[in-house]
């Protein structure tokens, strides 16, 4: 039977369930483990692809087109269970459920309620990873204890234990000891509280993890496990870390977690073998170089809203021996400054997705400037959209291209709408989605990345590049460099005179691991590398720093 690892969040939000869930589900898998991960989300939106990015930050997708809380990102960064629709629940999705059954009249008459209606599509939700090829479950709940709408789901696993039994689960729960200058001392009780909420819902957590900004000492912890009702062994202690999000899990190892869930469990582990994210650790501590990265975006101010394409630019990083440096760049202030003067001294440029008009034409100066001063470039979504605009208006002299999302009535729509969405009204879960395959041309950058010419990358957009265009950018130069297998999509597409120019619709971010990075950043670093070390060589031209 597949055991079940719980992991709630107390006293404040944003302690780091998710990275904490996915180190656990790391140490597992390196103890030889068969683990699957799975996101509950008390909010009632039935997916986030709706919810603003100022809001909630990143949509992760997955292959089969799931949008998903961006923690499922740092479940795939550092685990390699499979990811699906059933590993990311939220309240709008099982009320949806139930009320479904409902109007198909599977209740048979009876009042529909909370207990045990919802509950049970819950735990239904939960069982649903389980199997006989599955050794451990993680299930991380959104949100802390002691917020109404996470009560179903705390209730849900409460009963978990009682119907596989206890033995098959464990409960971890990830709180605060902040530290308080004005008394130059640690305060435990706001743990202690966090802890006495979840007991007074039925759970008794078998393991804390304590977040601190500094070690706590061996007096706090046993306070801890006194005042708390949990063995001193298991208050594992987990300081900030300043240096990168992959120390968390070797941090986890100094404290004994992947032996204390073994143990407990009563997991048949074979023994950890961390050398391989130790030797990351320490590339990443020892950079031979340094390069500049500009990242032109929409909504830069929030820093997860782009956590996949900054986190992928320091796995190159490393493949490349290189500490990236990422200068973030509002869209909207390139518009108003100009991009001589933000962009002065980059490497490297990346335009990145987004959706809307607002920063759209400072995106589209920073594209001319990365072409015309042979900047290596790499756009993703719209930051390939607004690459065929720029191309289009200053090489092609396509006076006013666009595209059909920011000006409906362009003269020249080089980019479009899909045809099989113009019919489309819902705007959830409605957009092309997921992994679709394509294919590369021999000759291209993106082809000897990848080394090969099949691939398969995924998606999350409703415009594309528009094929009554395609015969004059071919014509004038631009490589079109990757089709879907039937040619009538562009995917890809490549400036073969520029040192390193290639733009993608699909979102290669999502597949980028720290121990293997994806080809596309890989290669777009070594490219920005390639042109640091040459304008330290040569002086850079007067009108590119003015």
């Amino acid at each position: 039977m597949s055991k079940h690892i719980f992991v709630t969040g107390g006293v404040v939000s944003s302690l780091g369930k998710g990275l904490t869930s996915a180190s656990i589900a790391c140490l597992l898998e390196k103890r030889g483990l068969r683990v699957r991960m799975q996101k509950l989300d008390p909010y009632i939106n039935v997916d986030p692809g709706t919810m603003n990015p100022y809001e909630h930050g990143e949509v992760y997708v997955l292959d089969d087109g799931s949008e998903t809380d961006l923690d499922l990102g740092h479940y795939e960064r550092f685990s390699n269970g499979p990811l699906s629709r059933k590993s990311n629940y939220t309240t709008g999705q099982i009320y949806l459920k139930v009320i479904e059954k409902e109007r198909r009249g599977e209740f048979l008459g009876k009042t529909v309620q909370v207990i045990p209606h919802i509950t049970d599509e819950i735990k239904a939700a939960v069982r649903g990873l389980a199997g006989p090829d599955v050794d451990v479950v993680i299930t991380e709940l959104g949100g802390t204890v002691g917020d109404i709408e996470g009560l179903p789901f705390l209730e849900a696993i409460r009963q978990i234990p009682l119907e596989i039994g206890k033995d098959h689960c464990l409960f971890i729960h990830l709180t605060l000891v902040p530290y308080l200058k004005a008394a130059k001392e640690m305060k435990t009780k706001p743990t202690q509280h966090s802890v006495g909420l979840l007991r007074q819902i039925g759970i008794q957590p078998d393991v804390l993890v304590v977040r601190t900004e500094r070690p706590m000492g061996e007096e706090n912890a046993a306070k801890i496990a006194l005042f708390c009702n949990v063995e001193k062994n298991a208050v594992i202690e987990e300081v900030d870390k300043e240096f990168s999000i992959y120390e968390v899990p070797l941090g986890l190892v100094d404290h004994g977690l992947d032996q204390l869930i073994v143990d407990k469990l009563k997991l048949n582990a074979g023994p950890l073998d961390m050398s391989d994210w130790r030797d990351l650790m320490h590339r990443m501590r020892h950079p031979e170089h340094e390069v500049t990265i500009a990242v032109v975006g929409k909504y830069i101010e929030h820093r997860d809203a782009y956590k996949s394409i900054y986190e992928s630019l320091d796995h190159a990083g490393v493949a490349n021996s290189a500490r990236v440096i990422i200068k973030r760049i509002e869209a909207e202030e390139l518009e108003q400054q100009g991009p001589e003067m933000l962009l002065k001294g980059v490497d490297g440029l990346l335009v990145p997705g987004g959706f809307g008009m607002r920063g759209v034409e400072g995106k589209v100066q920073a594209v001319r400037f990365a072409r015309e001063f042979e900047i290596p470039y790499f756009g993703i979504c719209l930051g390939m959209q607004t690459a065929v605009i720029e191309y289009a208006r200053n090489v092609l002299s396509l006076e006013n291209a666009d595209s059909t999302e920011f000006s409906s009535d362009t003269p020249h729509p080089v980019i479009c709408m899909l045809e099989d969405q113009k019919t489309i009204v819902k705007k959830g879960g409605t957009m092309r989605l997921g992994a679709h395959p394509c294919v590369l041309h021999p000759d291209s950058k993106s082809a000897e990345a990848y080394g090969t010419e099949q691939i398969s990358e995924r998606h999350r957009h409703r415009y594309e590049f528009n094929p009554e265009y395609r015969s004059q950018f071919e014509e004038s130069g631009m490589l079109l460099a990757g089709t879907s297998p039937d040619g009538k999509l562009v995917e890809v597409v490549e400036l073969p005179d520029h040192p390193w120019f290639v733009a993608v619709q699909f979102h290669p971010e999502f597949k980028s691991k720290p121990l293997t990075p994806h080809p596309l950043f890989q290669g777009f670093v070594a490219a920005a590398l390639q042109r640091h070390h040459e304008r330290v060589q040569m002086p850079v031209s007067r009108s590119e720093t003015e």
